[in-house]
């Protein structure tokens, strides 16, 4: 996988690959840090960490992939649609970065064909090779394909890199676009969420197929770990919440990510069986599901 593929992220004890690309910006840093441009395919790494390895498709580097072989307009919608229906033989999931793109204030509604030719026209005739899909409407056709395969959908929320506007990555503003997608019942997996993990938490509350997975939000909290996983843990049912460590190319990112949630969490779950309000196997329980369970039964692990 070359330098723009995704990182792999350990997800609830199990290794995901993206095949799709880093976050915006991620590909530079690997290389101003000194890492090697190649990292290992998912095979290759199930092999070197004696684990599973599985693809999340990063839906927008699907897109500019087709953009960049494609004859014309039909032929690079015919490329997409081809794509996602490859990926759904393969991959355990979708992901997308329309927060850095566009913002998450889209219209919930499906896009037209007419609509859907006519932003590709305009992307395709204005766009530099290698140049990134920012269209909200190519957004939502991507959008709404892998929501239609019924795979688990991850959508970047909350905080990342400067080259988003944070007041555009509230979840809350997919409010009208989860409940467009309800009769679905494709998973929709808010990632990272800080520091809107509250209204994150009140997603997943309310709509049977909203999670919130809190990724890199307790790596970049640190020392706060523990108070940020208790407001996640005030509102978000106890089996729709999922921890990752949105780790990539560091082994240490990993292990950072892994102790952090394992510190916040005991400490947690200790305080209330002291309390007398859980018992020690309610704190098991939710733990488990937490840590992997829930991850295992989403993505079909």
């Amino acid at each position: 996988m070359d330098a723009a593929a995704n990182p792999y992220l350990l997800v609830g004890g199990v290794i995901a690959a993206g095949l799709a690309g880093l976050a915006d910006g991620d590909a530079a840093r690997l290389v101003d840090t000194g890492l090697p441009g190649p990292l290992l395919t998912p095979g290759e790494l199930a092999e070197a960490a004696g684990a599973e390895a599985h693809e999340i498709v990063r839906l927008e580097r699907l897109a500019e992939r087709a953009a960049d072989t494609a004859r014309d307009t039909h032929g690079f919608l015919a490329e997409v649609s081809d794509g996602i229906r490859a990926a759904v033989r393969t991959a355990r999931g979708f992901k997308s970065v329309a927060a850095y793109r566009c913002g998450l204030g889209l219209a919930p509604s499906p896009p037209g064909t007419a609509e859907i030719y006519a932003a590709a026209d305009r992307w395709l005739a204005s766009r530099v090779p290698g140049g990134r899909l920012t269209d909200p409407v190519l957004e939502r056709h991507l959008l709404w394909s892998a929501v239609r395969t019924g795979l688990p959908l991850q959508i970047h929320t909350g905080f990342g890199d400067p080259d988003l506007r944070l007041d555009h990555c509230d979840p809350l503003l997919l409010t009208d676009f989860i409940r467009a997608t309800a009769p679905y019942a494709a998973p929709l997996i808010l990632l990272h969420c800080y520091p809107y993990h509250r209204g994150a938490g009140y997603l997943a509350a309310v709509f049977p197929h909203v999670y919130a997975d809190f990724g890199l939000s307790l790596c970049h909290t640190g020392a706060r770990a523990r108070a940020v996983l208790a407001e996640l843990m005030e509102l978000t049912p106890f089996g729709k919440l999922l921890f990752s460590t949105d780790a990539y190319a560091l082994p240490e990112l990993y292990l950072v990510g892994a102790r952090l949630f394992r510190e916040a969490v005991t400490e947690l779950t200790r305080e209330w069986v002291e309390r007398g309000e859980w018992s020690p196997s309610d704190a098991g329980r939710v733990t488990a599901m937490i840590a992997g369970g829930t991850a295992r039964r989403l993505y079909g692990l």
